[in-house]
């Protein structure tokens, strides 16, 4: 398993820690749904660059704290490795994270897991998927070691 696959870039003042863990960890989940990474871009960056991002690209006025980009190749999705650009707002996340009274890394480690998890056709529209992707998430929230 390579660890070189997932990439971590920033749009802003943001600074991710434990970038080595964090790649374990992600590459193991990814591993453990019997898929594969392919070039995954983790993007960080303020509101108003993810809010540009979804209006040119989604057409919604709106905030958000993740949005995932799936470059893979439609008919082919499941048998590729994931190869995706994941932007995150780090400001949404902070705010979240200040609402639910939990702290920043964990809310940031929970969007990131969602984001993968989206990729690899988990989906979170209705009641009882959202129920299984927050299953998910916590699960493997579980598993980081650090």
């Amino acid at each position: 398993m390579s660890n070189t696959s997932i990439y971590f870039h920033s749009e802003s003042s943001f600074v991710l820690k434990k970038k080595r863990a964090l790649r374990q960890w992600l590459n193991a989940s990814i591993a453990e749904e019997n898929a594969e990474a392919g070039a995954i871009n983790f993007i960080f960056c303020d509101d108003e660059y993810l809010h540009d991002l979804n209006k040119k690209y989604l057409h919604h006025d709106t905030l958000t704290d993740i949005i995932t980009f799936d470059n893979r190749e439609p008919a082919a999705n499941n048998q590729q490795p994931i190869t995706a650009d994941i932007f995150i707002s780090t400001e949404r996340v902070r705010d979240n994270a200040k609402n639910l009274n939990t702290k920043f890394d964990d809310e940031l480690h929970r969007v990131m897991i969602h984001g993968i998890l989206h990729l690899l056709s988990y989906n979170d529209k209705t009641s009882a998927q959202k129920t299984e992707m927050c299953e998910k998430e916590d699960y493997y929230l579980s598993l980081r070691s650090y």
